[in-house]
């Protein structure tokens, strides 16, 4: 069990319920940033909603974002660090025995589950950036790397970025889903509400640790000199 657990005791708790701060404000932006992006991206692949151009721009941006929540999973807050939610076999297989059998606790952030659809997401969403990079429907719009690499590597990432768009979908739908089953079977309502406020009404201190929203500012304000400087390199060879 790691610090951002508190497990339901056998008898109950008579504490009275406190709010107290689950959240940082780095990891709720992030959280909400992508919605929105994602949302974005839809619309302009789908429906056509402004240019493609703007269909980059989102693209690049969800790739920063990514970037910042995997860094800020090592080197951010308590609750938002993978090492305090990302359980192995056993606390998986424990925290579906309590769910099965109604003896669960009240994780602070993820549980269980929910860590392996966070992490599920910003891998999709990661390989969705990055074979954005690379696609082309052989027209119009080409990816700032596509002519860096091969046609059959153009044609490979094309692919993904349409198979993978698909198993996004799918994962976004879970989780939204799972987020209902929390919130109208369990009665968590804290769960969406912490995720705007970074407040829950908890019995105890969980005593979390929080890093300024200063530090991951640096961090996407280097991966966003790094993504400009990878896409300026992609783009000049369009200029020979």
């Amino acid at each position: 069990m790691n610090e951002c657990d508190q497990p339901e005791p056998p008898g109950g708790d008579t504490a009275p319920l406190k709010r107290y701060r689950v959240w940082d404000l780095t990891t709720r932006m992030i959280h909400w940033a992508l919605v929105l992006l994602v949302l974005l991206q839809y619309a302009t692949a789908e429906w056509g909603w402004l240019s493609m151009q703007w269909h980059f721009y989102f693209g690049y941006a969800i790739l920063v974002l990514v970037g910042v929540r995997v860094l800020w999973g090592f080197v951010g807050s308590d609750s938002s660090r993978f090492s305090q939610f990302v359980h192995g076999p056993r606390g998986i297989a424990a925290y579906m025995r309590g769910t099965l059998w109604r003896k669960f606790g009240h994780p602070l952030g993820h549980n269980p589950l929910g860590a392996l659809s966070v992490l599920a997401l910003l891998a999709l969403l990661l390989i969705q950036g990055v074979s954005g990079l690379f696609a082309s429907d052989a027209i119009t719009e080409f990816g700032p790397l596509s002519g860096r690499v091969s046609d059959a590597t153009v044609r490979l990432m094309t692919r993904i970025h349409e198979i993978n768009q698909n198993i996004l979908l799918a994962f976004i739908g879970l989780h939204i889903a799972a987020v209902l089953l929390h919130v109208l079977v369990r009665r968590e309502n804290n769960l969406v509400v912490a995720m705007i406020t970074g407040w829950k009404r908890l019995r105890h201190d969980p005593g979390l640790r929080f890093v300024s929203i200063g530090g991951a500012l640096l961090l996407a304000a280097a991966l966003v000199f790094l993504l400009w400087a990878i896409v300026r390199w992609g783009q000049a060879v369009a200029a020979y």
